[in-house]
């Protein structure tokens, strides 16, 4: 029986990953999968609702549902039908609990007492499970509506916070920006493809159209100075700002170009598009049919709304078949979510490793080796994914580093694994792979993450050569200290390190830290070439600059310490473990300084986690001093 367990469990890993590939339920009979792959503009880049919708939740309250916990269902099940609610019906939108704000200050300011933060349940029992943390006691999150009355104030912080540096901002002025940006963002997406309070948005602009004729007739007349009809003038006067207005509401372009021959310049804002009419003399059909979606959704006819999204999607497939064949491809990327469904494998990865070493190591070792493989693959189909969508190399921003560094890291793993066989390869993966796509989900809170270049990485012939080289470096030099902590962690507290798997961790840690050593030399090389063709200087001093350098000259310390005999394998560990320490500032510590051309923002979560980090890794290597007659493991 113990022979079939590694074909079960990978025939349960990829069950559970094309599990994420079944069609979508309709909503209450609303296509909303359909409604998501239409297309829009949006940060220089085109992209389908479904992806406006997941980023900008993630954005405003760190998940992809809404719902209040003290009621048992939510008030939208997806992202689309919370993005159809704030398209087409924004007063019911603004009721649903959808800002996180975490910042007592920042409560108070917004009017919120404590006891509007207490959750009342209709249960007794509930009661009961809140009280022993099974249920939240407390809410986070809040509506639109309970924030509305405090807007002025909370603008009025914000232009008092915004020209103190990020660095120096304390944690409420960090808070109120933060707010402050997600409420703009919040009203940039309700003035998307409906104006806001039009209780019959169709009906409005068929009555703008018919007016039309008349109104510009009337205007003329007056500039010329002739007769013109006064009721024909007001109404398109009364009209016509509204939609001035919501046109410069949102940057978000809805209406796209009349032909692929167009270029992204070609798309507009809605608003903008009803306001062409005026030189057309007729509507936009892209206008119409999100008109259409929100009369059909405001009367509950999702027969109707599902024939507009029909018929406007085939026109679309027919003018843009690019942009409609990269939407569909990318939602269906966002729903088959490789990465988290990744992490949850890497999980199990590590669970398996472990209890191998206590219980079958034969059976559960290869189990852990299978799965290790299996998250690897959804990862690099993400990551190819991303590539082909952004059409960048794999590594433009801090999110995609995070998930290059996994990558990397697990596929050194593997071939630790098959070489060795003991499973600390999977151990490894599986620690590596989790916490680094767990970092990449906290970074990926702050919006899209396919998002335009920056100018220092503008660059794809740069991007697939020093940043992709150097990144593998990060990945090995991680993998050197996680493994080294393999080695303390098992030694120390732990009779499973024996003589032959100290010798085993020795030999991989040297080989990795002399494979980091070779890509981070060859990457920041190639960096400082990158640097001379784009600014005019090989090196600068750049903090990032440093911090590549630092990589370099400590793994370079690490094995002149070894061939010269000043440490051993407990020193060995102990030196590979700090190399965790510079690598994770180089990687993020240098971002956050607000100086040099890679400086990034400074991010306050970031900030602790690293300090925290760091203070980790100092408590290993002192643990890791101890007196070996202190080690549960005897190596002698």
């Amino acid at each position: 029986m113990k022979r079939f367990i590694p074909s079960i469990v990978l025939l349960l890993g990829l069950g559970y990953l094309l599990s994420a590939f079944r069609p979508a339920a309709p909503d209450r009979g609303y296509d909303l999968e359909a409604f998501g792959r239409l297309p829009v503009l949006a940060n220089g880049r085109i992209k389908p609702l479904d992806t406006i919708a997941r980023s900008s939740l993630l954005q405003l309250q760190g998940r992809q549902r809404v719902s209040d916990p003290a009621v048992s269902e939510p008030f939208a099940a997806t992202p689309g039908a919370w993005l159809a609610d704030v398209f087409f019906a924004p007063e019911k939108a603004d009721t649903y609990p959808t800002f996180r704000i975490d910042s007592p200050e920042l409560l108070t300011l917004m009017g919120i007492s404590e006891a509007d933060t207490r959750i009342t349940y209709d249960s007794g029992i509930k009661h009961a499970f809140a009280i022993l943390g099974f249920l939240p006691s407390s809410r986070a999150r809040f509506s639109f509506r309970q924030l509305e009355p405090k807007l002025g104030e909370l603008e009025r912080q914000t232009q008092l916070a915004s020209p103190i540096p990020a660095q120096t901002r304390t944690p409420f002025q960090r808070a109120v920006i933060q707010l402050y940006g997600n409420i703009r963002h919040y009203l940039e997406l309700k003035h998307t493809v409906v104006m806001p309070g039009s209780a019959d948005f169709l009906g409005e602009l068929l009555r703008f159209q018919e007016i039309l004729p008349a109104g510009i007739a009337a205007v003329r007349a007056r500039q010329a100075g002739q007769p013109y009809e006064e009721p024909a003038l007001k109404a398109i006067m009364e009209l016509a700002p509204r939609y001035d207005f919501m046109g410069g509401s949102t940057s978000i372009l809805a209406i796209p170009p009349p032909s692929t021959a167009a270029d992204a310049t070609a798309w507009k804002t809605s608003g903008n598009a009803i306001l062409d009419t005026i030189q057309t003399g007729s509507l936009n059909p892209a206008v119409l049919a999100y008109a259409g979606l929100a009369h059909s959704w405001r009367q509950g006819q999702p027969e109707q709304f599902n024939k507009v999204v029909e018929l406007y999607a085939k026109e679309l497939e027919r003018r843009l078949p690019d942009a409609i064949s990269k939407a569909r491809a990318e939602t269906q990327f966002n729903a088959a979510e490789p990465f988290y469904r990744s992490m949850t494998l890497f999980a199990f990865v590590f669970l398996l490793g472990i209890v191998s070493w206590l219980k079958w190591p034969e059976a559960l070792g290869r189990s852990a080796y299978f799965l290790t493989a299996l998250a690897l693959v959804a990862m690099t189909a993400g990551i190819a994914t991303r590539m082909w969508l952004e059409g960048r190399p794999p590594v433009t921003n801090l999110y995609s580093s995070a998930l290059f560094v996994g990558w990397g890291a697990v596929a050194l793993c593997l071939v630790l694994e098959a070489i060795y066989r003991n499973a600390i390869g999977s151990v490894a993966a599986g620690v590596i792979g989790f916490c680094t796509l767990l970092i990449a989900h906290h970074l990926s809170l702050g919006g899209d993450t396919l998002e335009m270049m920056r100018a220092v990485l503008d660059s794809n012939f740069w991007l697939a050569t020093h940043v992709v080289v150097i990144t593998i470096g990060y990945s090995a030099t991680f993998l050197a200290g996680f493994l080294a902590l393999i080695y303390i962690v098992r030694g120390v507290f732990t009779k499973s390190l024996d003589r032959g798997t100290a010798d085993a961790l020795n030999r991989m840690v040297y080989g990795i830290v002399c494979f980091g050593t070779l890509f981070s030399m060859i990457g920041t090389v190639l960096g400082g070439i990158w640097a001379d063709q784009s600014w005019g200087r090989f090196w600068g001093w750049d903090p990032k600059e440093n911090g590549a350098l630092i990589i370099v000259l400590w793994n370079a310390i690490i094995l002149h310490a070894r061939w010269g005999g000043f440490v051993r394998q407990r020193g060995l560990m102990m030196l590979a473990v700090f190399g965790n320490i510079v690598t994770s500032w180089s990687w993020f510590g240098t971002n956050m300084l607000g100086v040099g051309l890679h400086s990034y923002g400074f991010m306050d979560a970031a900030f602790w986690w690293l300090s925290a980090f760091i203070v980790s890794q100092l408590a290993f290597i002192a643990v890791a001093a101890l007196p070996t007659e202190r080690w549960r493991s005897r190596l002698a």
